[in-house]
């Protein structure tokens, strides 16, 4: 075999000739492509201090670059690049081609992302890295990086706007307690000055029937005390008693003796009405008949006309209603105003906020890694090696045959026998 190779030899060397010169023309001629990569890694811990701090928004620096690597896989933020960039994807628009069509021959095998494996927790796999491949005429190093930039920008966005909603979520709530305090004081306030309002007319409805039964009484007392001394004048007139005097007196009157001896009489019995005389008695009747008003006899009704009076405005009640700012007697409120004023005070600038480094930026490649032409020139001189020798066994194993055939049978029945 290697007999009848060598014997077919330049065959062999034009095969691979030939081969080796197709395949240094694909080599040469074919379109390159280029690869340039970028690598993301997780921002220092500085950079996220201030939204930690805030004890309103999480974001450790692993997620932080987790969520940057979500948006650079995300077709939405694909699509948005590729559209606010026309300029950079002229190559990649065909005519009749819809922008979405456009896109996806960018997008099919374009760009990839290479995730950390999830199985190992080692710091130095905290990386993403994007690949990018492209044929000349495209700039796929500002591509690359203008796409890194412009995903952190929207997850930046993103983070931006979740932080504003979670803080006005909280400031709302915060308001909503606050109003409910203030609807829970104004509600105890009315229910205190109703309160106190109550009192107060239950109390004057009181002092009130007492004045009116007091002033019976005082009337009923003055009666009975006429009727007392229309009796008194009677048995006065009867026993002929005109000006005050004792019982002793009457009976030394009474049995005509005169006598310089004066008498004392000592006695705890209250002395019927009858011994003032008549001229007493009809004098204090006049008197009664008289009066109009029997409220000076009797301290109480003075009294029950100074608490009267003092219920005419009730001070407590008018407090109340008097006070200018009624938030600082809410109760417990204090925290609340407090934390609303943390929530507004935080200045968390998010057009700064640094959510990953990008530990190397795409830079413009040396060399295209297609195609690479040593290794195409390598396998097609190979390749044109084994054709021509696969040629050449085929042709010698046809003269072979030939050879075998049923012309040298009869050649060899006419060779003499030995």
């Amino acid at each position: 075999m290697f007999h009848a190779i060598w014997k077919q030899k330049k065959r062999v060397i034009g095969c691979t000739i030939l081969a080796g010169l197709l395949g240094v023309g694909y080599a040469f001629l074919a379109p390159r492509v280029y690869q340039v990569s970028s690598v993301l890694r997780p921002a220092a811990i500085n950079e996220l201090d201030a939204l930690n701090r805030s004890d309103v928004y999480r974001l450790p620096p692993a997620e932080a670059l987790a969520k940057v690597g979500m948006q650079l896989d995300s077709y939405e933020a694909r699509l948005g690049f590729f559209r606010a960039n026309p300029a950079l994807f002229e190559a990649f628009q065909r005519p009749g081609r819809s922008l979405e069509q456009s896109f996806e021959a960018f997008n099919r095998n374009a760009i990839n992302l290479m995730l950390p494996d999830p199985k190992k927790s080692e710091p130095l796999n905290s990386s993403i890295r994007v690949e990018m491949q492209y044929p000349t005429g495209i700039d796929g190093v500002a591509i690359l990086n203008g796409f890194v930039d412009y995903a952190i920008a929207q997850e930046r966005s993103q983070v931006g706007a979740d932080f504003k909603v979670i803080v006005n979520n909280r400031l709302n709530e915060l308001k909503g307690k606050i109003d409910a305090a203030r609807s829970n004081y104004e509600t105890a306030k009315a229910a205190k000055i109703a309160r106190l309002l109550e009192d107060d007319k239950v109390k004057r409805a009181r002092l009130q029937d007492e004045l009116s039964a007091l002033h019976l009484q005082l009337k009923m007392e003055r009666t009975s005390h006429l009727a007392e001394l229309d009796e008194a004048i009677s048995i006065a007139r009867a026993v002929g008693i005109r000006t005050p005097t004792a019982p002793s007196a009457m009976g030394a009157d009474a049995s005509g003796r005169s006598s310089q001896v004066m008498r004392t009489v000592v006695t705890n019995q209250k002395l019927p009405l009858y011994f003032m005389g008549t001229e007493v008695l009809e004098a204090e009747r006049k008197a009664l008949q008289r009066r109009t008003n029997d409220d000076f006899t009797n301290s109480r009704v003075a009294e029950i006309s100074k608490e009267l009076r003092m219920l005419d405005v009730n001070r407590e009640v008018e407090v109340l209603n008097d006070r200018k700012n009624e938030d600082i007697f809410l109760q417990n409120v204090e925290p609340l105003w407090a934390e609303e004023a943390r929530l507004r005070s935080l200045n968390i600038d998010m057009s700064t906020l640094k959510l990953v480094t990008v530990d190397r930026q795409a830079q413009e490649p040396l060399n295209p890694i297609k195609p690479k032409g040593a290794l195409i020139i390598a396998l097609s001189v190979g390749a044109g090696l084994l054709l021509g020798i696969l040629l050449a066994l085929i042709t010698h194993f046809a003269q072979v045959r030939r050879e075998n055939g049923p012309f040298s049978v009869t050649a060899d029945r006419r060779l003499p026998l030995r």
